[in-house]
């Protein structure tokens, strides 16, 4: 700052927004805050005297010491007027600049310590120069601008004071509050006048350009309307001033993004060629939002953007084995792929399609999958769909088209070589708009999918490097040529040994977690678990299963924020443990894994133990555990929903236990046949379905021709009606495999013979009483056992699907391969007995 004498004094404060006044100047000020009102107030109670300084930022309501400038001026208040709405109306007389030295205490208002800078005289002939050059310019400045009337520039000539000239010119002219400060900050007189012939240098330069582009944009209005005239002023002011702003920025910022994306060649020329017709288009025009759309989408795809595959096996192995509990077949596939992408540079994805009933962990597997690889997940559903253009997308032509599903998921993983999963790829359905499923077969083909072509896109898109995975719940409902294309690994349901660790692992501490509970405060014994799997689900999975678990954790919830504590006696808990292993040994034998169990309960016991003791006696008979018990939870879900053991109670005539295979997993079917006399009419109910009912026929073609053989009437069917029926009516049935289980339920039926009730059967039969292989072995296996089968009839051709049955179902089943009926009568049907013949009405 320049010389001058300066003196302090004390001033109240008034900050300015938006505003700035000179000295010499004289304007109204609205005033409307507090601080400012009293601030005022405080004025005219003294001399009426005020500085006023300007905010930095208009906005700010509540100002501090850094928002608001040193320099400012100190003004007179001259008159002081109430408004009708509040705020207060007051004429100022800008008088000198001052400084804030200092922000005094006071809370009411902004006081401030000022050091004055009072304005010097001067008659150097250089500021007379700079005072003419100032002149000048502001006259030429007002030619040019349409804001400034002759008056004011008349007014201005007649001042002689350098500095009031150019505070007066200063305050005349259309610059930002922070230009305008910077006058008002430069105390030396010369330097004031230096500055404001700069700005006035530039503001007529400005002000000249802007008459060159009206000229210029003149000439055009006779072809072209309002709008067009003001399109083309902004674009003229873009390229005088260099800017690159509106659709020539936005074509710009493109071009840019364009060279960072690391797009193929072929691409490269696409999005150049689009870029070119944007840039071209007007800006009002639909078009070009369909154009920048377009570019949008194929910058955005990750072309060439792919993670690095973590192939540790046994890191993989170890977070697969953290996630799911068994499910040895997906996780060896996945450890193959790893092994073989150690050994090869470069190996297309596989395509897995998982199959299995609802709950088994098909889903949450594919997850793991893509964390054991270190790779970017994405999950689709399929389930529904009937449009081809959901997989391929619309053509550009349609209003609102854009890319199918799988270019919208290659867009979210941000990557070209996810995990993509395909979930309920079997409940695709096909209409009018186009078949789905036939989308999916350039997608699912390891030979095509490196350049799948998206009818939005255009241009091929790489898929090779995209590991697939779809899940179904059924494998007959996923078109031929689709399947063909994918490794189908089978994922069936858990044993009840299974379902225990997986609710002990995982599901338990989930629903733990998810309603605010610790182990502290709520224990679930293994009977317990065992007792909800056996009385309150039966299912394949175990979603049911954690339903129900998240029912006893709101329940237990409710009742630990009711009473705080549950008081159990060390009697109890004792008493408590003691069936826990009498019920897991007669469940799952003796063998060493009963024994594991046991001893870990071992263990959990000595553990209460100990810390029974070290808390002393008087804790022994309250602690802030809840510990379900079988009791406790039938109170909280009620009487079992399902009966543990579905074989019949005792040996029966003309009723067989089969075994079936539905989509959730196996099930225990009861086949019942009964004879009365009649004409031989063959009645046939149970929602069965085509090939059951051929099944039933071959079935009964077979019972007649070797009736002589089975000590059967060979009039028999001339003489009674014969009713086939399979409960649970309102499912639909069908398959072959209950060939040979009507078979036995007819013959024993028609002779008497007692069927074993320990016994269930699947098979197909053929007219000459062979019996042939079945599928979903396994499925029926856990239904049998746990229905309480103790021996299961099998075809001699599935011995070899043995290997699949958990060793804990074996142990307790014995399985029986038969080839022909008579081995299946020898084994099922009881031995004949007088008192049995002789309430048969046949014999």
């Amino acid at each position: 700052m320049g010389p001058g004498k300066t003196k302090s004094r004390r001033l109240p404060l008034l900050p300015l927004r938006g505003l700035l006044v000179y000295p010499s100047m004289v304007l109204h000020l609205d005033v409307g805050r507090d601080k400012s009102v009293r601030a005022l107030e405080r004025a005219m109670v003294d001399d009426h005297m005020i500085l006023l300084c300007s905010q930095s930022e208009v906005n700010i309501e509540e100002p501090t010491e850094e928002d608001i400038y040193r320099v400012g001026t100190i003004a007179k208040v001259r008159q002081m007027l109430k408004l009708p709405n509040g705020t207060i109306r007051v004429l100022v007389e800008g008088v000198l600049r001052a400084e804030i030295m200092d922000y005094l205490p006071t809370e009411e208002f902004y006081e401030v310590m000022v050091k004055e800078f009072p304005e010097e005289e001067t008659t150097d002939p250089e500021v007379d120069a700079l005072m003419r050059s100032v002149l000048s310019q502001f006259e030429h400045y007002t030619s040019l601008s349409k804001k400034i009337t002759p008056e004011t520039h008349a007014a201005v000539s007649d001042i002689d004071d350098p500095g009031r000239l150019a505070d007066v010119i200063t305050s005349h002219l259309s610059l930002k509050i922070k230009d305008k400060q910077d006058i008002l900050e430069t105390i030396d007189v010369r330097q004031r006048l230096e500055r404001l012939l700069d700005i006035l240098n530039n503001e007529r330069e400005v002000l000249e350009l802007e008459r060159k582009i009206s000229q210029r944009v003149k000439k055009q209005m006779e072809k072209t309307q309002k709008e067009y005239y003001l399109r083309e002023q902004m674009k003229a002011i873009q390229k005088e001033l260099g800017e690159k702003e509106g659709r020539a920025g936005e074509v710009e910022e493109l071009r840019s993004q364009l060279e960072q994306a690391g797009v193929p060649d072929q691409v490269k020329e696409k999005i150049e060629k689009e870029i070119d017709r944007l840039e071209k288009m007007p800006t009002t025009s639909a078009e070009g939002g369909v154009i920048r759309n377009y570019i949008d989408w194929l910058l955005s795809l990750p072309w060439s953007k792919e993670t690095e595959d973590d192939l540790s096996l046994s890191k993989a192995e170890d977070i697969l084995d953290q996630d799911h509990y068994g499910l040895e077949k997906p996780k060896e596939r996945v450890l193959e792929y790893l092994a073989v992408q150690q050994l090869v540079k470069k190996l297309k994805g596989p395509i897995l399609c998982l199959v299995g009933p609802p709950g088994v962990g098909k889903t949450s597997l594919a997850r793991s999958i893509a964390k054991s690889l270190g790779r970017k997940f994405v999950r689709i559903s399929l389930g529904g769909v009937r449009d081809e253009a959901e997989i391929r997308g619309h053509r550009r032509t349609y209003v609102g088209a854009m890319p199918g599903r799988i270019i919208q998921g290659m867009k979210t993983a941000g990557s070209i070589n996810p995990v993509f999963l395909l979930d309920e790829i079997d409940k695709m359905a096909m209409d009018f708009r186009g078949d789905p499923a036939s989308a999916l077969l350039e997608v699912l083909d390891p030979e095509q999918n490196n350049t799948f072509s998206d009818h939005f896109v255009e241009v091929p898109f790489d898929l090779s490097n995209v590991m697939f995975v779809t899940t179904a719940n059924a494998m007959h409902n996923i078109p031929r040529p689709l399947l063909d294309r994918m490794e189908v690994l089978y994922i069936p349901g858990y044993t009840e040994l299974e379902k225990l660790k997986i609710a002990e692992r995982y599901l338990l501490p989930k629903q733990k977690r998810e309603h605010g509970l610790t182990d502290e405060q709520l224990q679930v014994s293994e009977e317990t678990l065992l007792q909800l799997i056996r009385d309150y689900t039966r299912e394949s999975g175990v979603r049911n299963l954690e339903q129900q678990m998240a029912a006893i954790c709101r329940k237990a919830a409710k009742q630990i924020v009711a009473s705080g504590t549950v008081p159990i006696r060390q009697e109890e808990a004792a008493e408590q443990d003691e069936p826990a292993l009498n019920v897991l040994e007669a469940a799952f034998g003796s063998d060493g894994e009963a024994a594991s169990i046991s001893g870990q309960l071992e263990k959990q016991q000595e553990a209460s133990l100990q810390s029974e003791q070290s808390m002393g006696t008087e804790q022994l008979t309250e602690v802030k555990a809840l510990n379900v018990d079988l009791e406790l939870l039938k109170e909280w879900l009620g009487p079992a929903k399902f009966r543990y053991g579905m074989a019949e109670a005792e040996n029966q005539i003309g009723a067989v236990t089969g075994l079936a295979w539905t989509e959730v997993g196996g099930d225990t079917l009861v086949i019942e046949v009964t004879v009365m006399p009649g004409s031989g009419k063959l009645t046939l109910t149970g929602q069965l379905g085509d090939v059951m009912k051929e099944s039933a026929q071959a079935a009964f073609s077979y019972t007649r021709s070797k009736a002589l053989e089975l000590g059967i009437d060979p009039q028999f069917h001339e003489k009674n009606d014969i009713h086939i029926h399979i409960p649970e009516g309102a499912i639909p049935k069908d398959g072959p495999s209950a060939g040979i289980t009507i078979a036995t339920a007819l013959i024993s039926a028609l002779t008497g013979r007692y069927v074993s009730k320990e016994v269930a059967m699947t098979g197909e039969i053929t007219l000459r009483g062979r019996v042939l292989p079945i599928g979903g072995l396994k499925e029926k296996s856990l239904a049998a056992h746990r229905a309480g089968i103790k021996k299961i009839l099998l075809p001699k051709d599935n011995v070899r699907d043995l290997r699949d049955i958990p060793d804990s179902v074996r142990s307790e089943i014995t399985f029986v391969p038969v080839g022909h009926i008579d081995e299946v009568l020898l084994h099922a049907l009881l031995p004949a007995k007088t008192e049995e013949k002789a309430g048969t009405p046949l014999l």
